[in-house]
């Protein structure tokens, strides 16, 4: 039983450690290349929305130069 167990932690690790069970991406060079593409339009996608999120996309209201106070 103890053998079994060690047999077992010592698999996990081993297993753990080589990468993923099941690969992310298809092993077809070209069905992966469309799978890497949606996966960065997601990522691109998920940029605009953090900057959405903080309103970092809004236009800026301050001038880039100074002026007298009076309108231009």
């Amino acid at each position: 039983m103890r053998r079994l167990i060690i047999a077992g932690l010592l698999g996990l690790f081993v297993s753990s450690g080589a990468g993923c069970l099941l690969p992310m991406y298809d092993g077809d060079p070209n069905r992966r290349v469309q799978q890497l593409i949606f996966s960065a339009e997601d990522f691109r996608a998920l940029r605009d929305e953090w900057q959405r999120f903080w309103f970092l996309d809004q236009p800026s209201h301050l001038k880039p130069y100074r002026t007298h106070g009076g309108l231009l």
